[in-house]
């Protein structure tokens, strides 16, 4: 992602498996309309599968195929159950990928790169491109947000307990004791994380990498690449938020895009999952990052996920959402900066990216009010 002057705009554990079943059924209710794209022919609505990776519900809808690759000119021999069959055999191969990258970026896996990182105290560890990929964005992303974003997050986000909670978002478990979380982010500190290739070292032996603000991102940025190599040419791939328009929509399996998407933003104040705005795209990365869905609420108060660094608390901003807008294949970026900008507030947040070349952003406020950068989409 580059960085310059830009002009002035217009205004970062379980549940119970009976209640987790409710969890998943209701978000896909709400989640799966409000990121479906719109098509004026209301007969087609693509190839859908949606499962449960990353934490959250990821889902993955192939509208076209380019009839002149491989799979299109099979899928052309084929009748329309057997097309069907093939198309959700390929999106449940996306999916063993996107599985495949959690085993390798998630720190709650025991056998991940990260984990392994994690246990080494201190040691260097020799990693794969993909992770030390990762980690290396990570680290731009501490640079560029001023350490508001920080991968060694780790040891705080340990204290917290953001899933084992009820229908309304309360919890048994009692909230980190301040001791703790000052013991915790005496180990938060990314300038302390070498990388040398393929090699990482963690300065701070007690320190813990945390990739849950980038990697979800870059995974969709990878399933992309895949399924165009396939032959995909129209598809939208959300994983939790995380999205990708691939091309436009096509009106026929076998169709080359004709029109765009049209990806809505949730009202984060609306527990119905009811749309605040919605804009117009295709060839974009998309990523939402709120206050509204994963958090705990205690005594009244709502404590969100998005930690502070410097104090391991939920960051203290006037965020309810903010939503980053950028090419296909800036899905990584674009997480990054959903995080950061959740953390910064309004106001920083509108000036970082502001003073990029390549994103655009989508902001909501605690009282409601939106407000887009220069260059954001038209919203409806």
């Amino acid at each position: 992602m580059r960085n310059r002057k830009k002009r002035c705009g217009k205004g970062p554990v379980r549940h119970s498996t009976a209640w987790r079943v409710i969890v998943l059924l209701l978000i896909i209710t709400f989640i799966i309309p409000q990121v479906g794209c719109s098509s004026n022919d209301e007969n087609y609505q693509g190839i859908s599968k949606t499962g449960f990776y990353l934490d959250t519900i990821c889902t993955i809808t192939i509208y076209g195929v380019d009839p002149e690759s491989r799979l299109g000119k099979e899928l052309a021999q084929a009748g329309e159950e057997q097309q069907k069959k093939k198309i959700l055999q390929l999106i449940t191969d996306a999916f063993l990928e996107c599985d495949r990258c959690e085993k390798i970026l998630s720190k709650t896996v025991d056998t991940s790169e990260i984990a392994q990182i994690n246990r080494a105290g201190g040691k260097t560890v020799t990693v794969g491109d993909m992770t030390a990929e990762v980690i290396r964005k990570g680290l731009e992303f501490g640079d560029l947000s001023g350490g508001a974003f920080d991968i060694t997050i780790g040891k705080a986000t340990d204290l917290w307990n953001f899933h084992d909670v009820d229908e309304k978002h309360e919890s048994e478990d009692p909230l980190p004791e301040k001791a703790a979380l000052e013991e915790a982010v005496r180990h938060v500190n990314y300038r302390k994380v070498h990388v040398d290739g393929n090699q990482v070292t963690l300065g701070d032996p007690e320190m813990e990498i945390d990739l849950g603000g980038i990697a979800k991102g870059y995974i969709s940025d990878r399933l992309a690449v895949w399924l165009q190599e396939q032959g995909v040419v129209s598809a939208v791939i959300d994983l939790g938020g995380n999205i990708v328009a691939m091309g436009g929509k096509s009106k026929q399996l076998l169709q080359l895009p004709e029109e765009d998407f049209t990806i809505g933003i949730r009202n984060p104040q609306d527990s119905t999952g009811q749309l605040l705005a919605a804009f117009t795209c295709r060839d974009k990365a998309v990523v939402t990052s709120g206050t509204y869905e994963r958090y705990v609420e205690k005594d009244g108060k709502k404590y969100h996920h998005i930690l502070d660094p410097k104090t391991g608390m939920p960051a203290d901003t006037d965020v309810e959402s903010v939503t980053i807008i950028m090419n296909r294949g800036h899905g990584a970026d674009a997480d990054g900066l959903s995080t950061t900008c959740l953390a910064l507030g309004v106001k920083k947040g509108m000036e970082l990216i502001e003073s990029t070349d390549d994103a655009e952003a989508v902001f909501v406020d605690r009282n409601g009010t939106v407000s887009a950068t220069s260059g954001a989409p038209d919203l409806t």
